[in-house]
């Protein structure tokens, strides 16, 4: 009998530089045509971890030498999202300015997704940042008879 897989959770680690944010995001889009439903997942869940993965270089008081860390792992039907940096700052909601060219990061994840947080990491080094999206509704199609 043929047994089908889903992928297990992934992870990866990437220097700590903004170059590294379109790596992140394709990592996903590999780790999403895996899945089944990946699709369903993909507009938001790449645009969270890019601004989870951006938010962890600029913001970090971590050495350059360090590593950010990402994971994705299906759970349920819910996708979860970390990023992982050796940080002391906790991220944290603001009202950017009209003007303001920056901010708005969080903003975007607290609205997309399903639910959001940060927690310390193991070992008492830094923190990770998560997010879990719930998938897209099935688009269906709708014929009009004429």
């Amino acid at each position: 009998m043929l047994k089908t897989h889903r992928p297990r959770t992934f992870a990866a680690r990437l220097d700590s530089r903004p170059d590294s944010t379109p790596v992140a995001r394709q990592l996903l889009r590999a780790y999403l045509a895996a899945l089944p439903a990946g699709d369903r997942y993909s507009d938001i869940a790449e645009l969270l971890l890019g601004e989870l993965f951006a938010n962890a270089v600029q913001h970090t008081d971590a050495p350059a030498d360090r590593l950010i860390e990402v994971r994705f792992a299906l759970i349920g039907d819910r996708l979860r999202l970390e990023v992982h940096d050796a940080g002391t700052g906790r991220p944290s909601l603001r009202s950017p300015a009209p003007n303001d060219e920056h901010g708005r990061g969080l903003f975007l994840v607290n609205e997309l997704a399903e639910r959001w947080g940060c927690c310390p990491r193991a070992g008492g080094i830094g923190k990770f940042v998560w997010a879990l999206i719930a998938p897209s509704p099935v688009a269906t199609l709708t014929v009009l008879a004429v």
